[in-house]
């Protein structure tokens, strides 16, 4: 597809835009913020928590498809788990997976703080074999992807036949700070543009590929 500047309806995102945009959402709860500032403590790697907005929009897609079992892989510190349960119902759950104990007990605490807990199941392992390890039954409703990029294709195959018809597939940081979209990619970003090429020809599902954040997936199986 040829694209000029014309056809380009995105906006550039600046800081005074962006303040605009965050207004706009349901502001962070307290247990929300205190752990935005938590995850901000542990350095470099907090990068990897997912913006508000982002969770304002996981939260409300969790009410709109009705979801009752959400799985997801990539903790980290819970901000997008805690998301998820705020959404769900109260015998709803979010089945977790990461392989840091460090990283889950600060997301246990802050969902045990905001009274959701209980929603959550928690798994530590690595993720493949925590997905080859779910009952057939029920099916699942909702799935997110934040974790090893060389892992989605994995993920993602072992996910589709789990999710429900009318299920939704997330799959965050599709656009790799803009690596993907490079023909020559490599490492993290070579890893998400197959994942992406194949997400785009699984005819098991229908899928479109948002800029929110660093990208997002959102596929609805068939």
């Amino acid at each position: 597809m040829n694209t000029t500047a014309g056809d380009i309806k995105t906006l550039q995102i600046t800081p005074a835009l962006y303040e605009y945009l965050l207004d706009q959402a349901k502001p962070p709860t307290p247990v929300q913020r205190d752990l935005i500032n938590r995850t901000h403590t542990l350095g470099g790697c907090a990068e990897m928590q997912v913006p508000h907005e982002q969770a304002a929009f996981l939260t409300l897609l969790t009410r709109l498809v009705n979801a009752r079992w959400i799985v997801e892989v990539g903790t980290f510190t819970g901000y997008s788990t805690l998301a998820f349960a705020l959404g769900l119902p109260p015998d709803g759950r979010v089945t977790t997976c990461d392989l840091s104990e460090e990283w889950m007990s600060i997301a246990r605490d802050a969902w045990k703080r905001a009274g959701v807990d209980d929603r959550i199941e928690p798994r530590i392992g690595p993720a493949a074999d925590t997905l080859r390890s779910l009952p057939e039954e029920p099916l699942i409703d909702l799935v997110f992807l934040d974790a090893d990029k060389p892992g989605y294709e994995t993920y993602w195959e072992e996910l589709v036949p789990r999710v429900r018809p009318g299920g939704l597939l997330l799959a965050d940081n599709v656009l790799y700070g803009g690596e993907a979209a490079d023909p020559d990619a490599t490492g993290n970003a070579s890893a998400i543009r197959a994942f992406n090429d194949r997400v785009r020809a699984d005819e098991r599902v229908e899928s479109v590929m948002l800029p929110i954040a660093d990208g997002l997936t959102m596929a609805r199986k068939r």
